[in-house]
């Protein structure tokens, strides 16, 4: 009975420190993003899954709201204690790439049988690129094109959705009907990011970029809008509304045309009680460069973590799940190669195609480490030229000086 005893004693013990031998040998990834706050999300779902699977791994998720992950990121990298992994919306990637703050991971996407770069559209691969090197890897991406009432359309005798801004505005003044409290054209042209995601485009079609805003055909578009505001063919309120609200009144019947994303179809399909489309982001002039924004997060490992082997081996799993992320969390994977799976919803299925097809030609903001300051000057100029503190050439002609103070 001792000797019983004693065998299961020390088969406990062994037990024990035959379990503790793989514990000590495991790494701990960091991994911060904004997913899992509000609602389950790519990033925490992933990185659960990740952890699940990988015995030597143990990772730590940690979810931030939007406002905060920049700077809670910024101050963590400074004090050490940064994550291993963190993903940014794209725009913010390149301040952290300029500053040395991600790892340069260009060869080991070259040797990955996993990643690869061809396989992304340009936008998305642009906003992880910085001197020449990756830093990261899209995560999902989104743009934005035009949505249009197809029963309102019919109604004023417009039989396609329009291909130019002049277009637009014209398609705007037929279509707005004071009487049924609709308007021609909603969109947004807010003082913040979203006002700089939606003018951006017109910019670049015009032959400029974040770092040349005072085209000639800049400071006409800027012109268009405030006339189509001014005429009362778009409500006062896009000066102030951000795309959630703006596009609300599409969906209610209120705007016969809206300047949105893909993120909206979803609420559209529930809520709109009308027929409606989407088509491309119109073009200056007819038969002119296309543009578009580019939206979505990027996934990128920090140069001060210990364990880069590891956090590669993450990302390489986040990339081989990209075929999920429609399906499951409504995202457009930033892949050429992954076709988006039919829902059997034809509005759903046709809007999703075009967003596809935009994306061939939708740039990225920046990138540039002083994003947030350029796009404020972007967006101030918008702001006095269609309230009329300022004519719309001046205004961006102030915007490309305060623009070329920080780029050089």
């Amino acid at each position: 009975m001792k000797l019983s005893t004693f065998g299961l004693a020390a088969g406990i013990a062994l037990g024990a420190l035959l379990a503790a031998g793989p514990a000590m040998a495991q790494v701990t990834l960091k991994i911060w993003s904004i997913d899992g706050v509000d609602r389950p999300g790519i990033a925490d779902t992933f990185s659960k899954e990740f952890d699940e699977q990988n015995e030597d791994i143990v990772v730590e998720y940690r979810g931030i709201p939007f406002d905060d992950l920049v700077n809670e990121t910024l101050r963590a990298f400074a004090t050490g204690n940064a994550p291993d992994i963190v993903s940014f919306d794209n725009p913010d990637f390149a301040m952290f790439s300029s500053r040395g703050a991600m790892l340069d991971i260009t060869d080991r996407i070259a040797n990955s049988q996993v990643i690869k770069a061809e396989n992304y559209f340009p936008g998305p691969l642009n906003s992880v690129t910085w001197d020449g090197k990756y830093f990261g890897i899209p995560k999902y991406t989104d743009t934005i094109g035009v949505f249009y009432n197809k029963d309102l359309f019919a109604k004023a005798g417009i039989t396609e959705p329009p291909k130019t801004w002049e277009q637009v505005a014209e398609y705007a003044e037929k279509l707005t009907d004071p009487a049924n409290n609709v308007y021609g054209v909603t969109f947004s042209a807010r003082a913040g990011e979203e006002g700089t995601f939606q003018f951006l485009p017109l910019i670049q079609m015009s032959g400029g970029d974040y770092s040349n805003v005072n085209t000639e055909g800049a400071v006409a578009a800027l012109e268009l809008w405030k006339k189509i505001i001014d005429n009362g063919w778009a409500s006062k309120d896009v000066l102030s509304l951000g795309q959630w609200d703006s596009t609300g009144t599409f969906n209610s019947g209120n705007a016969a045309m809206a300047i949105s994303g893909p993120w909206e179809v979803d609420r559209m399909v529930e809520d709109a009680k009308f027929d409606w489309g989407v088509a491309l982001l119109p073009t200056l002039t007819d038969g002119g460069t296309r543009s578009s924004a580019l939206g979505g997060f990027d996934w990128g490992i920090m140069s001060t973590t210990k364990h880069p082997d590891e956090a590669f081996r993450a990302l390489e799993y986040f990339a081989s799940q990209d075929n999920r992320i429609f399906e499951e969390f409504g995202s457009i994977p930033p892949r050429s190669d992954i076709p988006l799976p039919e829902t059997g919803i034809a509005l759903k299925d046709a809007a999703l195609k075009v967003f596809q097809e935009q994306l061939q030609y939708a740039q990225p903001r920046g990138p540039h480490p002083e994003w947030q300051k350029i796009s404020k000057a972007i967006y101030d100029a918008m702001q006095k030229a269609l309230t009329g503190q300022m004519p719309a050439k001046d205004a961006l002609d102030e915007a490309q000086a305060t623009i070329k103070g920080i780029v050089g």
